[in-house]
């Protein structure tokens, strides 16, 4: 028998690994407008946008493979993803791809302090 999540999941998270916890609560509240949900000790915190959530976890990162330049950590779904890159750009965020219109939709990618990788996409198109 196989497990039914389509009727028991309640949620799923991604955890990052990070090098310092408060300047990553700090970048995902303060640039991303996630809440802070809950802060265990000193190295693991959730994080939250409506019913969606980030978990960060104090560790050490794995770096990534050079030849996977072009791999994401979180792809986000949006409804206005020109004023989300307008936001990011206000903020200062680092973005590693502009704004741009692919075959299968519009994107852009910012990156973390940790250099986790984000890719925004507008869910309208």
């Amino acid at each position: 028998m196989k497990v039914d999540l389509k009727n028991h999941l309640h949620c799923i998270s991604t955890q990052l690994v990070v090098a310092d916890i408060e300047r990553s609560i700090q970048f995902y509240t303060g640039s991303l407008g996630f809440e802070l949900n809950f802060k265990h000790e000193d190295f693991y915190a959730g994080l939250g946008a409506g019913p969606y959530s980030i978990h960060l976890k104090h560790g050490d990162r794995i770096p990534k493979n050079p030849e996977e330049s072009d791999h994401v950590d979180i792809v986000i779904g949006v409804t206005n993803l020109d004023s989300c890159y307008e936001a990011v750009q206000s903020e200062s965020v680092t973005v590693i791809q502009p704004l741009r219109e692919m075959p299968y939709g519009r994107e852009f990618y910012i990156e973390d302090p940790d250099g986790h990788r984000l890719a925004f996409y507008d869910v309208t198109t």
